[in-house]
């Protein structure tokens, strides 16, 4: 399929050459391979180019002659994703958004900020700290990762229980359209009912149908307090289940995070944590409760650590310092990072009603036995979005490549026999395109590709993700 699309000459990069600048256009083969890959496995497409601009005016000049020219153009963020997202599949242009990350305003009377996509996760939430306000999306890799990237494959992470998804904090964008308009989606207000809304249209199109430059944030004040328990429990089950009875006892905790007894041994052992927890224990729950009167906090904690021990929670620690916060926090955040120093790895990002997430588990287990493969579970288990991380071992490369994916169509099957979808967080991006049947007929699938033909009907941005 890539012979279909133009093949950049000279003449298109004296052109990007012009509108970036030269120091800006990039075309050795170690940047290739830097910006040739994404953290989905160990998948690597090289770009014939790589471009930088840092205005909404460059990219659409990029854009209308990449579109005049047919030439694919896939945007990059933080290159975190784990979907493969922001892999260029088809070559072509690798429109790096990393010089966007500017804080245009904070906006402290309306509670709202305008920003670039380009700006790290970790640093708006920062700036946005220092004014007494919370943005409550926090990604495990917020480190490193980029709003833009958030909003192209909408972004969750732990406190999406309480606070929600990055759906629920964008107010606005600027896009840049294939053929170059720009335009704005929406509008800086709380509420909207003025024909589609194309801004939650582009929240989760994986840049498939245009590339924003800005974004408008809805924020909310910075909670004064936190708190945080770790409880184990004897099995997955039990933690499992005693997920919805904390809800259903009417807390509402901000976070609340699932971990397998590997996971949390591979992450102490990689992270070199100096935790003590009980040997015996086959899962953990890490909750955390938020809000401004401490007595009401310790409260939510003393009925949700006597909800855990109606599920046989055997301990139940209380973060007493911020440093064991952190140490708590650290070993969640970084599970993913152990898993991949430990074996080659495939991550699945499953989400079901959260009182199906027992079920889920015990059937992943079951079908990992079938197909040979040992896994690796944990997640945001508040929201019923649990990460299976299937662990390669000593599977050979028929079984790797070919075999198993007979057991992740089980897997998907499963879960969407229990109310759930594909993808929870991550988006579907290249790896788990042919899995979409599972949960969408036809008729659905054929109004998606709809809209992507209406917004690129030469099928030049990030071609090669979503549909087979």
């Amino acid at each position: 399929m890539k012979a279909n699309y133009h093949q950049i000459n000279t003449e298109d990069l004296a052109f990007f050459q012009s509108t970036v600048g030269i120091e800006m256009v990039l075309l050795s083969t170690e940047a290739k391979e830097n910006y040739g890959h994404d953290e989905t496995e160990d998948l690597v497409f090289h770009p014939d180019v790589i471009l930088k601009p840092n205005s909404a005016d460059q990219i659409a000049s990029i854009l209308k002659h990449c579109n005049a020219r047919q030439i694919p153009v896939t945007t990059r963020a933080g290159g975190t994703g784990l979907s493969g997202g922001a892999l260029p599949v088809y070559g072509g242009v690798l429109l790096s958004m990393e010089r966007f990350n500017r804080l245009i305003e904070i906006d402290e009377r309306n509670l709202q900020a305008t920003v670039e996509p380009g700006m790290i996760t970790q640093v708006f939430m920062d700036l946005v700290n220092e004014k007494g306000l919370m943005y409550p999306v926090d990604p495990s890799s917020k480190g490193s990762c980029m709003l833009g990237g958030n909003l192209a494959e909408s972004s969750g992470g732990p406190r999406a229980v309480k606070y929600g998804t990055v759906r629920d904090y964008v107010l606005n964008m600027e896009i840049v359209l294939p053929n170059g308009e720009i335009i704005w989606t929406g509008s800086n207000t709380l509420k909207y009912s003025a024909g589609y809304n194309l801004t939650h249209l582009m929240i989760g199109s994986e840049g498939t149908l245009a590339v924003i430059t800005k974004i408008v944030f809805k924020l909310i004040p910075q909670p004064k307090h936190n708190l945080l328990l770790l409880a184990s429990f004897p099995s997955e089950e039990l933690a499992c289940d005693a997920v919805s009875a904390i809800f259903r006892d009417g807390n509402n905790p901000s976070a609340v995070e699932f971990m397998e007894k590997d996971g949390v041994d591979w992450v102490i052992k990689y992270e070199h944590l100096s935790l003590q927890l009980n040997p015996n224990s086959k899962a953990f729950l890490l909750i955390e409760v938020d809000g401004n009167e401490l007595d009401l906090l310790m409260n939510d904690c003393e009925k949700i650590s006597n909800v855990l021990m109606q599920f046989q929670s055997e301990d139940i620690l209380f973060a007493d310092s911020a440093q064991q916060k952190e140490e708590f926090w650290k070993m969640r955040r970084n599970m993913a990072l152990s898993v991949k120093a430990n074996s080659i790895y495939k991550e699945e990002d499953t989400v079901v009603p959260r009182a199906e997430l027992a079920k889920l588990l015990k059937g992943v287990k079951s079908i990992g036995e079938k197909y040979g493969f040992k896994s690796v579970c944990y997640g945001h288990a508040g929201d019923g979005n649990l990460h299976i991380n299937i662990i390669r071992g000593d599977l050979n490369e028929q079984q790797w490549q070919v075999e198993l994916k007979n057991g992740i169509r089980e897997i998907f099957e499963l879960t969407v026999a229990l109310g759930g979808t594909l993808s929870g967080e991550h988006g579907i991006g290249y790896v788990q395109k042919e899995y979409m049947d599972i949960k969408y007929p036809m008729a659905h699938l054929n109004l998606m590709k709809g809209i992507k033909s209406v917004f690129d009907p030469h099928n030049i941005l990030n071609p090669g993700k979503i549909f087979a």
